[in-house]
């Protein structure tokens, strides 16, 4: 018995490498995924090379240069202190990344670690992290965001740190659902019935099942961490100038929108086109990841 056991983790094993190569397979077919995949990778290389590939500082004032139209030595204008809008947009770039990044990497250890404890051990420990978990998704996730980045001071750590607290339980609810399920899957009540350790059983089974759906939930979440963060920046709880965070630079621009559009126009359709690269990245990892769209009828 022990042995079948053991062979039935192994053709799982094969299994999951399978559906991971035909899922590599269909991302490069779907033209949307591709230009999802590509619009992150153009952000990531503006993040990266951001000093390299900026024309000018994006905090140096130039005041005789202020508010100048679009032109061959200003390619998105310049502000209300003469700064260059197309640097400062590459540069809010690499910060639109790292708020990313931290968000969901943190909320999803802190999710995922929660979830697969609630689902494993079941009982008080249950109970007590999804009433905790409840308590946060009663409310609107950007009222209440507002209210931690408000108690803790306007600065972009604080909006990070905020948005990790209501954001984490998303996470808990998709590695508990899972988690739920596996337990009652046939291979996994005999592996508990012949003794095989927790952490074994943690390790090879349940861990690599919720990579897929928390990957979904990761992807789909990236468009909207990134609109949360710009809002709060917009309503100053975020980034505070000179920081060049696009939020904070429509939020500023939106005082001179009617004679010089250039100022707000440009930082939103950086946060439009990053947006739309995320939600198509997203989709494209759900049609892949989700068994049920992906393997049809």
């Amino acid at each position: 018995m022990h042995l079948s056991i053991l062979e039935s983790g192994t053709e799982e094993k094969r299994s999951r490498n399978s559906e991971w190569r035909r899922a590599v397979h269909s991302l490069r077919k779907s033209p949307l995924a591709v230009l999802g995949f590509v619009i992150t990778g153009v952000l990531i290389v503006l993040a990266i090379f951001a000093p390299f590939l900026a024309p000018y500082s994006p905090t140096k004032m130039r005041l005789s240069e202020r508010l100048s139209p679009p032109s061959s030595s200003h390619i998105f204008g310049t502000d209300d202190v003469g700064r260059d809008i197309l640097s400062r947009v590459i540069y809010g770039s690499r910060i639109s990344l790292r708020i990313c990044t931290v968000v969901v990497g943190l909320t999803i250890g802190i999710g995922t670690i929660l979830g697969v404890a609630a689902g494993y051990l079941g009982g008080w420990v249950d109970e007590l992290i999804m009433r905790i978990s409840d308590v946060f998704l009663a409310f609107p996730a950007l009222i209440l965001a507002m209210a931690i980045a408000a108690a803790l001071g306007p600065s972009l750590d604080n909006v990070i740190l905020a948005m990790v607290v209501i954001w984490w339980p998303r996470y808990a609810r998709v590695a508990r659902g899972q988690v739920l399920v596996l337990r009652e899957i046939d291979y996994m009540v005999a592996a508990k019935a012949i003794g095989i350790s927790g952490g074994r059983t943690f390790t090879h089974h349940i861990l690599p099942n919720c990579i897929s759906p928390i990957l979904i939930q990761a992807t789909l979440d990236l468009g909207e961490v990134l609109l949360t963060a710009a809002t709060l920046s917009f309503i100053g709880f975020g980034a505070q100038p000179p920081t060049p965070e696009w939020g904070a630079m429509i939020s500023l621009g939106r005082n001179y929108l009617r004679d010089n559009w250039w100022y707000a126009t440009f930082p939103g359709l950086a946060i439009l086109v990053t947006v739309m690269g995320f939600n198509l990245l997203g989709d494209a990892a759900r049609d892949v990841l989700d068994p049920r769209l992906r393997r049809g009828p």
